[in-house]
């Protein structure tokens, strides 16, 4: 069985246009103005995995559409006494809900739910795989400050290894005509990372990476993820922590990003993520009206 039309699954089999679609329908929503066009939907925030601003922001967008909405997680539900994913889809469907708005530890989770359900479902983050919507209000971002994706210089920088928001971002800023930059040691951007999309570079060096970039995105650093690695974590931080000087190697108006949660001390210096060219609480605002967006599509309002 195929997804439903209006799934959201991931931005890898998406094409540009169908990008920008989902970016122009963002622009058109306004939080701050209640709305009816989800009046009567039920959406299901269905996390197995703990969230604060991915499903605090699908919350708050479908209750600015009109719809209601119930947060399930995995450790109030069935779900702990053992019920299987594709069960639990079928139960919430049967209780009525219009959309599932899904996040799970295992990649391809939500396309396996999306298989067995007839109506539509979102990829709140799977696994190491993909994370759609944070890419989607990324470039919403972007856009606020830069005038096209198209030509427009990015470096993400940290364990882009482990990360979904990377390969998701990889995807759509490629696609839309941006270089892309991966920028870290070879732990946690390995040579293969190059076979994302076509003409992604690998830099080794923080200072090369991002030098004469538009756009600096940090990722988030976990320090359990350097036990075993020929980099430590103390060495990670000495040579790629982001400093208001550091920075200096990218344009004068490059912006910098982090999808959260930051790690002040870590990935980042404090004084560098208070900075006015930093836009990291500018993404979380973003979130809303491209969840609205999304989920708009997904039900069929678009």
């Amino acid at each position: 069985m195929n997804s439903t039309p209006g799934s959201l699954l991931g931005i890898e089999n998406l094409d540009a246009s169908t990008v920008s679609e989902y970016l122009q329908l963002a622009r058109r929503m306004d939080p701050s103005q209640p709305s009816t066009l989800l009046a009567g939907k039920r959406v299901v925030l269905l996390f197995y995995e703990a969230s604060t601003r991915t499903r605090v922001s699908f919350e708050f967008a479908a209750k600015a559409l009109g719809a209601t909405t119930t947060v399930i997680t995995a450790t109030a539900s069935s779900i702990e006494k053992g019920e299987s994913l594709i069960d639990t889809g079928a139960t919430l469907h049967a209780l009525g809900a219009d959309c599932i708005v899904m996040r799970h530890p295992s990649s391809g989770a939500p396309n396996l739910l999306a298989r067995h359900l007839d109506i539509p479902v979102v990829n709140a983050g799977d696994g190491m795989h993909e994370h759609p919507s944070q890419a989607l209000l990324d470039a919403f971002t972007m856009l606020k400050h830069k005038p096209d994706l198209r030509g427009l210089r990015v470096s993400i920088l940290g364990d882009v290894y482990h990360s979904r928001v990377a390969r998701s971002n990889v995807f759509l800023l490629s696609k839309c005509g941006a270089q892309v930059t991966l920028c870290g040691p070879v732990d946690l951007v390995p040579d293969v990372a190059t076979q994302l999309a076509p003409g992604v570079r690998v830099s080794r060096t923080l200072e090369d990476g991002i030098r004469d970039a538009d756009v600096v995105m940090l990722l988030r650093i976990q320090k359990e993820r350097f036990v075993g690695r020929r980099i430590s974590y103390e060495q990670y931080v000495a040579d790629f922590q982001m400093s208001p000087e550091r920075l200096c190697a990218a344009r004068p108006d490059a912006i910098l990003m982090h999808p959260g949660p930051i790690i002040r001390g870590v990935e980042i210096t404090a004084d560098m993520a208070d900075s006015p060219r930093a836009v990291i609480l500018q993404q979380v605002s973003s979130g809303i009206p491209v969840r609205m967006a999304i989920l708009a599509r997904a039900l069929g309002k678009a």
